[in-house]
């Protein structure tokens, strides 16, 4: 299959400067107006835009492609398998898997955590064995953990965080045993935006043959995400975090894990053949697809990674950098505005509050400007309570934002100090 006309064309040699103008020019929803005020999306975090190229060829494969994938025998299906397959490779090549065998499509972060809990967990781990995972993880990578050690007898354990809000390596290292089964943590936080040092994590955890999952739905719009550098035996990520529609993303798994492991799933196309006593279970990474899968979600994931290729990741990651430095510095000057989480590495999130202010009223005075940031506990209570707090403002950037989106950011936090004076 051909590439839409606009990634073929965002494929050019990158201009010397990140021309953001452009990018945003991509992404029709930010023409919009939100109560009369033209829209800054400061919530990426929480679910990135999509540009027209993944708009386009979901459009495509909805209206030209669909049909059920890997079943068929007539041209549509055909079709729509080769498009599901080539967006697999697209995956495989953007996080430099060795094969595609190791990339398993999921709905998301959640169910690819869920499936090595399931999968993995439930078969490998006792009672007395351990999970270590640390305070600064999404839900996500702390419930389905908490699931499979009640089932089994298992423990997690959590390493602390420094105040500001750096893992404590230390204290990580001090934690690894010989009853760790399994580490698995974020590669960044998405209540603080910091940066992990997963390189360090993975060594230390293979140094006690201890396997390691990564948590990669905050890092996979922001960081260089090669797994084979990083040694990990598990990442997963979600599409929509990555430009992409929602209901998709991946597991890696090295080959020699997922072969070993059972389905966690049953049903059509995890299979080779099926009797009323037993079945015969299909190839990596199929045996863990079961049923009908979100093909046009795989077409719009891998259009998305190739638009990412197409700007840069390296170029998108200087401009987001550049717009971190820039609003942590203003929003620091702020009188009665704390930062939360002000570790060194970070990725283009900034987490705050104000004095006297609930983060909700922020929120929604921030909207009544035209102004999208997220409030709440983020989906992350434990690092929530370490600070102390129920709650923090959010605002996370993206490869569309702009220092005038910084700007109008001011303006609303202003407003807001003007109404609760």
């Amino acid at each position: 299959m051909s590439k839409p006309a606009a990634v073929a064309q965002a494929a050019a040699p990158a201009a010397p400067a990140f021309d953001v103008a452009r990018v945003r020019a991509d992404f029709p929803i930010l023409s919009r107006q939100i109560h009369g005020k033209p829209l800054v999306y400061l919530d990426s975090a929480a679910s990135s835009q999509r540009p027209l190229p993944v708009l386009r060829a979901v459009e495509h494969y909805e209206t030209a492609l669909h049909a059920n994938v890997h079943r068929g025998v007539h041209s549509l299906s055909q079709w729509a398998t080769e498009a599901y397959e080539h967006a697999r490779e697209i995956v495989r090549r953007f996080l430099n898997a060795r094969s595609t065998r190791e990339i398993v499509f999921v709905r998301g972060t959640t169910e690819a955590i869920n499936l090595v809990a399931n999968s993995w967990g439930r078969d490998r781990l006792s009672a007395g064995d351990e999970i270590l995972i640390t305070h600064l993880e999404h839900h996500a990578n702390i419930v389905p953990w908490q699931m499979v050690c009640a089932a089994t007898g298992a423990r997690l354990r959590a390493a602390p965080v420094r105040p500001n809000g750096e893992l404590d390596l230390e204290a990580f290292r001090a934690l690894l045993h010989p009853r760790t089964r399994l580490v698995a943590v974020a590669h960044v936080s998405n209540a603080l935006g910091t940066i992990l040092p997963v390189q360090e994590i993975v060594r230390l955890a293979h140094a006690r043959g201890v396997p390691v999952l990564l948590d990669g739905a905050q890092a996979i719009a922001h960081e260089a995400v090669d797994v084979q550098a990083l040694d990990c035996d598990f990442y997963a990520f979600s599409g929509h975090k990555v430009y992409a529609p929602t209901g998709i993303g991946v597991l890696y798994g090295r080959e020699s894990l997922l072969d070993a492991m059972p389905p966690w799933q049953g049903g059509g196309d995890m299979i080779l053949s099926v009797g009323i006593d037993s079945s015969t279970y299909n190839e990596l990474p199929w045996k863990f697809e079961a049923g009908t899968p979100n093909i046009s979600g795989a077409v719009g994931l891998g259009a998305a990674l190739e638009y990412v290729e197409a700007l840069g990741r390296r170029a998108i990651g200087a401009h987001e950098h550049s717009l971190l430095e820039v609003a942590t510095e203003r929003l620091a000057a702020l009188p009665r505005l704390r930062l939360v989480g002000t570790a060194p590495a970070k990725a283009a999130v900034i987490s705050f509050t104000i004095d006297g202010v609930h983060p909700h009223d922020i929120g929604t005075i921030l909207d009544s400007e035209g102004v999208a940031i997220r409030t709440g506990h983020h989906c992350a209570m434990p690092i929530m309570e370490l600070y102390g707090l129920a709650a923090t403002a959010r605002a996370s950037f993206a490869c569309y934002n702009s220092l005038e989106d910084i700007d109008r950011l001011l303006e609303g936090l202003r407003k807001v100090r003007e109404l609760f004076a």
